[in-house]
């Protein structure tokens, strides 16, 4: 009796490879080989990648404006049930932090394929028997990472300029905790002003970022 290999659903193949990023760096290349066998290429994943990143970043800025609409309620209001005001303070604060992590990832993840998209770039060139084209081909290698680079710098300085904002969150929620009662509202109201002046740049910091993301997508299509 002949034995017959099952079909492997091609969804499942997909899913394996969407999962093999997660297993470390060393399948990493395995994974982007694989990839381009179903065509999908490295630059399709950078573009992918760097929409991740920018839509997370988007996520993020809405929550730390959610956060602060919650912070100004709580001192908006005098006989605010402050056990309460805390609750969603912290989780507000939570929040803000695992969407700091996420934009921290994807970023992560942006640089993983942009590596190894300029690397297989680079080491291809001498592979050109023209050397025009060789040229061509350099030329636009160096542009395409020239805008990645100040695309990654508008990125990375969105997510620095999240951790001062998480900081002075954090001191907040914390002193409410440990300070339930009306004197901790007309302290908070003094360090209100400084956190929205924070949140206010990093939303600036964010829309610049999320931006020139924009700009390095069209480009690279």
């Amino acid at each position: 009796m002949m034995f017959t290999m099952p079909r492997i659903p091609v969804r499942f193949i997909i899913m394996v490879l969407l999962l093999l990023p997660a297993l470390g760096s060393g399948c990493a290349k395995t994974y982007y080989d694989a990839m381009e066998k179903v065509g999908i290429h490295k630059r399709d994943i950078l573009a992918d990648r760097v929409k991740d990143a920018r839509d997370s970043q988007v996520e993020a800025q809405q929550q730390f404006k959610s956060a602060l609409e919650q912070f100004a309620s709580v001192i908006r209001i005098e006989d605010t049930n402050l056990k309460k005001a805390y609750e969603k303070l912290n989780a507000e604060y939570e929040d803000c932090e695992k969407a700091a992590k996420e934009v921290s990832s994807r970023i992560d993840r942006v640089e993983s394929v942009a590596d190894a998209l300029f690397d297989e770039w680079k080491g291809e060139l001498n592979a050109y028997k023209s050397a025009d084209l060789r040229e061509a081909s350099r030329k636009q290698l160096e542009a395409t990472q020239s805008r990645y680079r100040g695309m990654l710098a508008s990125m990375h300085q969105a997510e620095k300029s999240m951790k001062p904002v998480l900081g002075t969150f954090y001191d907040n929620v914390l002193f409410l905790k440990h300070n339930l009662n009306a004197q901790a509202i007309a302290s908070l109201k003094v360090e209100f002003a400084a956190l929205r002046g924070k949140i206010d740049g990093l939303v600036k910091k964010m829309n610049e970022s999320i931006e020139s993301s924009n700009t390095f997508i069209a480009n690279l299509k």
